[in-house]
């Protein structure tokens, strides 16, 4: 199948399985309704404790092109990129978006989350570089949840075999899962852009093994 740079229909409002071979990803444009899409926004951009990390990146210190914040129950550090990170308590809004992806997965998945990586691009210089979710916490064909608030951004997947490329606006109020296969085969990033738009919020619910010390 060719889907190389294949935009899925934005005005789609019922959800669907992107076709990604070697993957299971799925796309829910209107999972939140406008109005609390709205309202989540604004709250998560003034209560979580957003900062800018440094991560090592060849060797050097490079910080992160987003703000970050990391939540989640009490036992859930979080490395990647020889970044470890504690997890900052639950916010209402937090938990009651936590629950929203729940009942979505639950039906094909049963996962329930026990984390959230909270992203906020700015603008848009900032960016997310290809990457997998394939940390050892989160253990093989891990489900995880992307809720996207604020701008819409291209999402792009890239097959690591093959390079072949499948992009996906996600949009104000949508939930993106990613499940099965998916980190195993492919990477994914948001690219930067020159065009003047507006800030967004993307939530990653996880759920974190615990492992034995």
């Amino acid at each position: 199948m060719q889907y190389s740079l294949f935009e899925a229909p934005r005005n789609e409002a019922s959800p669907y399985k992107l076709p990604l071979s070697e993957a299971d990803v799925r796309y829910f444009p209107s999972a939140l309704s406008q109005d609390d899409a709205d309202s989540f926004f604004a709250l998560l951009k003034n209560e979580l404790p957003w900062q800018q990390d440094t991560i090592k990146l060849f060797g050097k210190s490079v910080k992160i092109p987003r703000l970050q914040s990391w939540h989640g129950d009490p036992e859930c550090t979080y490395t990647y990129s020889n970044l470890t990170m504690a997890p900052n308590p639950w916010t209402k809004s937090l938990s009651s978006i936590k629950a929203k992806c729940e009942a979505l997965c639950a039906q094909s998945y049963g996962t329930r989350f026990n984390s959230v990586l909270a992203n906020w691009y700015r603008d848009g210089k900032d960016s997310m570089s290809f990457h997998s979710d394939d940390e050892p916490e989160l253990g093989m064909n891990p489900v995880i949840a992307s809720v996207t608030l604020g701008e819409a951004r291209p999402f792009v997947f890239k097959h690591k075999e093959t390079k072949e490329k499948y992009t996906q606006v996600l949009e104000h109020g949508s939930v993106l899962i990613m499940a099965g296969a998916t980190q195993s085969h492919y990477v994914h990033g948001i690219a930067k852009t020159a065009k003047p738009i507006g800030g967004r919020i993307n939530l990653t619910f996880r759920h974190l093994i615990q492992r034995a010390r």
